[in-house]
């Protein structure tokens, strides 16, 4: 009779195990930077950058001064004596032109910009150029930008959550919605989204009746699940008699996994309650309450049922070999 033997101990197992047990440690962390990378990404990438693009362009518009050529009157300004002229003043500001043949900015504006360009920018060709440049230097920075966007969210959040409280602001919430379901598509992808968002913003948390144990996804396969309701009517009209509605969760993160009905004589309530439950799941099985716990009796029953069945196989192959 061949003899299966055990693999031998490896000398890197132990950096194995390790490695996983700081992989488990720190991946968690960098998955939630990731997020946040990514949620912060897109944030600047569709909110932040078109509203710093609306905003520095009604800046530009409101302080932009440039002239075409110089002006009657002006004050001609050469840097060397009958050269060309390398700059003028009008009205006491003094105009620098940009390239050659370009259009006249002021120079406060032309020289904050050359001082802050960096070694990696590359300088504006253009006087609009320049003031773009100048506004996001001067009025856009990011440590300014950021703090005032939250702060301006904030006060725009509970104007609006203010405003739907009150019937005017129910009855143009109706309206918007009822102009949005007459959209073939559109109604399909708002009515996801604001289930999605009223499901996660909820005031109300998500009330577990109840926790049951039932066979799935095969029979002698049993699953812890929760209960959530009654399902429905029609449903339970076809099946003629009670049903439940169950939360089917998935380990190690219980907020995965499925929703469905089910017979209600076909779940069995177990006697634990729901963060017991929520505990048997994350740990995959690990964690049991003490009072739904086999004793230590039946534990040793257990244990001398199985080394019976083992001896007696033994026995039985023993006698199979010297009657061959």
């Amino acid at each position: 009779m061949s003899k299966t033997l055990a693999k031998p101990a490896s000398v890197f197992d132990p950096i194995r195990r390790a490695i996983f047990r700081g992989l488990a440690v720190i991946l968690p962390l960098l998955l939630t930077i990731v997020v946040f990378i990514w949620a912060g990404s897109l944030i600047n990438t569709y909110i932040l950058a078109p509203c710093g693009h609306v905003v520095g362009s009604t800046i530009v518009w409101s302080i932009r001064d440039v002239k075409s050529g110089v002006p009657d009157g002006a004050t001609m300004i050469r840097s060397v004596p009958n050269g060309p002229v390398s700059s003028f003043e009008i009205n006491g500001r003094e105009y620098v032109q940009v390239g050659r043949g370009g259009k006249w900015i002021p120079r406060i504006i032309y020289d904050t910009v050359e001082n802050n360009l960096g070694r990696d920018n590359n300088p504006p060709t253009t006087a609009d150029a320049f003031y773009d440049r100048y506004v996001h230097m001067r009025y856009l920075r990011y440590e300014q930008t950021v703090p005032i966007f939250l702060a301006i969210f904030v006060v725009v959040l509970y104007v609006t959550g203010k405003f739907m409280a009150v019937g005017v602001g129910r009855y143009v919430r109706r309206m918007g919605e009822g102009v949005v379901e007459r959209m073939p598509i559109v109604r399909d992808v708002y009515s996801a989204s604001k289930q999605i968002t009223e499901s996660i913003f909820s005031e109300q948390e998500m009330q577990f009746l109840r926790v049951v144990a039932v066979e799935y996804p095969r029979k002698g396969l049993w699953q812890v699940a929760f209960v959530t309701g009654e399902g429905f009517k029609d449903v339970r009209e076809a099946a003629g008699e009670p049903i439940v509605s169950l939360l089917m969760s998935h380990s190690p993160v219980p907020a995965t996994g499925f929703t469905c009905m089910m017979l209600k004589r076909d779940t069995i309530d177990l006697d634990i309650t729901v963060d017991q439950a929520l505990q048997y799941i994350v740990s995959c099985g690990g964690v049991v309450p003490p009072h739904q716990q086999w004793t230590n009796g039946s534990q040793r029953e257990i244990g001398g049922d199985i080394s019976r069945h083992i001896e007696e196989t033994t026995d039985r192959t023993q006698r199979l070999i010297e009657s061959v």
